[in-house]
């Protein structure tokens, strides 16, 4: 058995090494292999020539050749998957890839078709912004009234989907809009979603955080148009 790692690199030279080496060392459940897929989006502060030094049989790179946004890279990662099960990991230090054996450990255990992280199960408020924190819960409960789920952070980033739902949702998000596409989607096609704890260390915008509050007002109107796009 198989677990696909998609994670997707732009301008992450100073973290995107450490990443990948924890990923490496995370142990699976029993019987459970990595297959790591990494896509730069075309960075151009020398991530680039990083990845083409990682040597792990494991891990492939795929290099795109013009910025097509997170939620591109995130597709592509998809069609490149081969495992039972296929989880995103963000290439900065904000998630603990640690959190990718909890995830897959849910899955099997309730034969999950999708299991997303959580930032604030357990009672954590690790965020640097009170704008951020208070947009993310917004966006929550608007997902959960339109969609009649109980997820308690729509826009984590970590989130794992049997890789054949993954396909089967036909995902169109360029951008950080993919985050919000997917919940929905997923819901709408009938499937639960699991939650599980996960540790998150937020950036400052100085230290490289890309996701602006612009970006939450295109995640409400990707929700609304997703659930209610015509099927």
């Amino acid at each position: 058995m198989k677990l696909s790692i998609v994670i997707c690199a732009y301008n992450e030279r100073d973290s995107i090494l450490a990443v990948l080496d924890k990923v490496l060392q995370v142990t699976l459940a029993p019987g459970w292999k990595k297959e790591i897929i990494v896509v730069d989006n075309f960075s151009t502060d020398g991530t680039r020539d990083l990845l083409r030094s990682v040597r792990a049989s494991n891990v492939r790179a795929i290099l795109h050749p013009r910025n097509l946004g997170k939620g591109a890279s995130i597709r592509t990662g998809i069609t490149h998957a081969s495992g039972e099960y296929t989880v995103i990991q963000d290439a900065d230090s904000e998630y603990d890839p640690a959190d990718l054996a909890h995830l897959l450990l849910k899955a099997i255990a309730v034969d999950a078709d999708a299991v997303f992280g959580s930032r604030v199960l357990g009672g954590q408020r690790n965020y640097r912004y009170a704008t951020a924190y208070w947009g993310v819960r917004m966006l929550t409960l608007v997902t959960n009234l339109l969609c009649g789920s109980r997820l308690s952070d729509v826009a984590v980033a970590t989130k794992l989907v049997r890789t054949s739902v993954l396909r089967s949702l036909n995902l169109i998000g360029e951008n950080f809009d993919l985050d919000f596409e997917l919940p929905v989607k997923l819901r709408r096609a009938g499937y639960v979603i699991h939650e599980v704890p996960v540790s998150y260390t937020p950036r400052t915008y100085a230290e490289g955080k890309k996701i602006r509050p612009a970006d939450g007002l295109r995640a409400f109107w990707i929700i609304l148009r997703e659930r209610f796009r015509h099927q």
